[in-house]
């Protein structure tokens, strides 16, 4: 396959970097601070879910009133804050695989919902900022994950047809934007696992970035 496919795209948060815990720390303590509560299922919910759905879910949760905005600019201090305690943690093998693409001229993008200052500012903290070709950010587009919308346009940007972008994703709203879009979705499960429904969407499940490498390699 290693031939028929021109660009990997990789979501950030629980997939290229070991962040997705701290939301899922974050947003129940945010969530308290303005008088409400989450179930545990809640924060899993909401991996990689773009607008407009992030906030009509959580109005769904909690009430029309809910402010999801101010809420949601609360969580990003708590975010930060664990950051500056216990660093950007990348997710194994994940240099390595992008060191692999880069010689063997397959392009790479992010696709996140992060901005795109903020992802920028990870990418270079973590010396790897040069590994890829381009940054998509969910305001670019939209409406963001699960809908298609920005992996359709991270391939109209990258000039490549869906089918021959891999998408790595590691939450189930991720893998099917990616799905929708008609890129070939490769999971490397992070909090979760897929269930039945979501393997339906993947070309392949691995269990590190490394697999990436061996999957590409190998055909």
């Amino acid at each position: 396959m290693k031939h028929l496919i021109q660009a990997v795209l990789f979501d950030l948060d629980g997939t290229i970097t070991d962040t997705e815990k701290y939301y899922q720390i974050a947003w129940p303590k945010a969530v308290e601070h303005f008088g409400y509560r989450m179930e545990p299922w809640m924060p899993l919910e909401l991996r990689s879910l773009g607008r407009p759905f992030a906030p009509e879910k959580m109005k769904e949760w909690f009430g029309e009133q809910f402010d999801y905005y101010e809420v949601r600019e609360y969580r990003k201090g708590l975010v930060r804050e664990l950051i500056r305690e216990q660093g950007i943690p990348l997710k194994p093998g994940a240099v390595e695989t992008l060191n692999w693409l880069r010689e063997n001229q397959i392009f790479t993008a992010v696709v996140t919902a992060n901005g795109y200052e903020r992802t920028k500012r990870y990418l270079e903290e973590l010396g790897i900022f040069d590994l890829f070709d381009d940054i998509i950010c969910a305001d670019m587009v939209e409406q963001g994950k699960p809908a298609p919308d920005i992996y359709a346009y991270a391939c109209e940007k990258l000039n490549i047809r869906p089918d021959r972008a891999l998408a790595v994703e590691d939450s189930p709203n991720g893998v099917t934007s990616a799905y929708l879009a008609g890129c070939k979705v490769v999971m490397v499960p992070d909090l979760t696992q897929p269930d039945e429904e979501l393997m339906k969407k993947l070309y392949a499940r691995v269990d590190t970035l490394s697999g990436i490498k061996e999957l590409l390699g190998d055909n």
